[in-house]
């Protein structure tokens, strides 16, 4: 039965979660992109199953690494432990938690608003999020960040909406969300938290009473979730631990020149903004009406979603080098306020709006789909990169039918269309990036039957690649940048950077390629002539390759 004009949206987050898990599981659970702060997780990660040590963090040279807590190096280990010591057990606690966060999106609008539409299209937007998406394909601090202080959010949602009254869940949600949030990455949690504490207690509406937030049950444990780590590194390594600690969070991140902080602040605001299209778009229809009508009804959280948004464009304004990642902390809350304007300037009565977004993304999907069945038509890789292409066509013929039967239905299928990009992405870039290096240089070392420690000289990120793929029954160490010839006197096997390989000397070696990859600079070129006789030439020619050096 075709879909009827008044079809409603309904969202239920738990579909909604398992879609994003589902969709953005293929791009990110395995290198179709590799984000170079990675190593930093997973080669502690590699070393605490090694030293049997899962307290301090090691980086792939042996060097002690203290710039940021345990938490995101725990969920690499975690997934370590259950998956094995690979790039899906490396990554799917990040995946999980981006989608944990859209369905936490989910409660916290209806925490504010009680509402299931301003919910449901509250997690529509941020399930559709690039940052988000992108941020859960890779280990790194930010998508446990920003689900740790959406928990917190949540609290603040709570006690914003019911004030003395509000249950004692919503501090423990408020105090338990911050404390992971500052295990995961530090002064950040601090700066929000603060800046949100501020408000309940200063909030001329509803304020929230002294009395009320020392809370000491939540307070108590909240502290000793936060502080455990710090005070266990400085037991087993003293106060100088904590230099390394706060020159990243404070030191090197802080800029101090008015010309960068504005640069800077543009840079965010614009970013800010991207991460939302199309639905930044909602705010602007009606916008006085409806931001007075918004305020009428709930002028605390109104301040509350600006006060943070403004935060985080300040701090990262305010960074030495600004990254998109440093948005996403405050992304739920904006999405939920991006969804409550929406709702109040009737969003569902402008379907051309709507028809001519989707259309946009629908018509990027013909495109992507076009190229995945092109660079998959001689069948390599698994059977399961075909079904992607096939799946992706399907899902195409479903949206027509819903942009001509039921529109009312469109903002889901926008949101579905943007989890589909990055899921079609991955049947394109898996003939890109795999096998990758680690692999490769496996399959030598275990043929080699090698057993001693490998000394590595080349890009680390390769390096820690090959470290993962290795395991924790093999020690491969990075070698230091300055003298590391010296350095590779002291190990009997080597892997090097094929421009390295002039440096030593080969008379001494018993040298044999171990791996080869596309060279970044000569993706297009490779690409144009991946189906040609001529490909495997050209792919000798551009590609980076390592070697394996044994002494004679």
């Amino acid at each position: 039965m075709l879909l009827s004009q008044t079809s409603e949206l309904k969202i239920n987050p738990w579909i909604l979660m398992l879609a994003y898990a589902v969709l953005v599981g293929p791009f990110a659970l395995d290198f179709h992109m590799h984000y170079p702060d990675e190593i930093y997780y997973r080669d502690a990660a590699v070393k605490m199953l090694q030293n049997e040590d899962y307290l301090t963090t090691y980086l792939g040279s042996g060097d002690l690494r203290f710039k940021k807590p345990i938490l995101t190096y725990w969920a690499v280990l975690a997934g370590f432990k259950l998956f094995g010591v690979n790039e899906f057990g490396s990554r799917i606690f990040f995946l999980l938690a981006g989608a944990a966060t859209v369905g936490l999106t989910f409660y916290l609008a209806k925490t504010l608003f009680q509402d299931k539409k301003i919910a449901g299209l509250s997690a529509l937007i941020m399930a559709a999020n690039p940052v988000l998406i992108l941020s859960s394909s890779r280990s790194i601090p930010d998508v446990l960040l920003v689900l740790t202080m959406t928990i917190s959010a949540i609290g603040f949602a709570g006690l914003l909406r019911d004030g003395e009254k509000a249950d004692s869940k919503y501090l423990w949600l408020m105090y338990l969300g911050l404390a992971l949030a500052f295990e995961v990455k530090g002064l950040p949690a601090v700066a929000l938290g603060g800046l949100g504490l501020a408000l309940l207690l200063f909030n001329p509406w509803q304020s929230v009473s002294w009395k009320k937030l020392l809370h000491l049950p939540s307070i108590l444990v909240s502290l000793v979730i936060a502080l455990f780590w710090f005070v266990a590194m400085w037991l087993i390594h003293g106060p100088t631990y904590l230099n390394s600690f706060l020159e990243d969070q404070v030191g090197i991140r802080v800029a101090s020149r008015i010309l960068l902080i504005l640069q800077n602040g543009f840079l965010a605001l614009g970013l800010l903004v991207a991460m939302f299209l199309p639905w930044i778009f909602l705010v602007f229809f009606k916008m006085q009406q409806t931001v007075q009508k918004a305020w009428r009804d709930n002028p605390q959280f109104f301040v509350f979603a600006v006060l943070w948004g403004l935060a985080i464009l300040g701090m990262g304004a305010l960074t030495s080098k600004f990254y998109e990642r440093y948005l996403l902390p405050v992304a739920p809350v904006l999405a939920v306020w991006i969804a409550w304007l929406g709702m109040k300037s009737g969003v569902f009565d402008r379907q051309k709006f709507i028809k001519i977004a989707s259309a946009i993304f629908l018509f990027l999907l013909i495109l992507l789909i076009g190229f995945s069945i092109w660079i998959n038509l001689e069948g390599k890789g698994p059977i399961w990169i075909h079904f992607q292409w096939m799946i992706g066509l399907m899902f195409l013929c479903y949206s027509g039918i819903i942009w001509i039967k039921a529109p009312l239905k469109l903002p889901k299928i926008i949101t579905y269309s943007f989890l589909m990009i990055f899921f079609l992405l991955s049947s394109i870039t898996f003939h890109i990036s795999l096998p990758h290096q680690g692999e490769q240089t496996r399959e030598v070392v275990k043929k080699e039957n090698i057993n001693k420690p490998i000394g590595f000289y080349g890009n680390l990120h390769v390096g820690s690649k090959i470290r993962m793929s290795l395991g924790p029954d093999y020690h491969l160490v990075d070698l230091p940048r300055e003298n590391w010839r010296s350095k590779a006197e002291g190990f009997d096997e080597l892997i090097l950077e094929d421009k390295f390989l002039t440096e030593v000397d080969t008379s001494r070696y018993y040298t044999r390629p171990v791996s080869k990859n596309w060279e970044s600079k000569a993706i297009s070129t490779l690409l144009l002539a991946y189906h040609s006789e001529n490909f495997e030439n050209l792919l000798e020619a551009n590609s980076k390759k390592y070697y394996l050096l044994t002494k004679k």
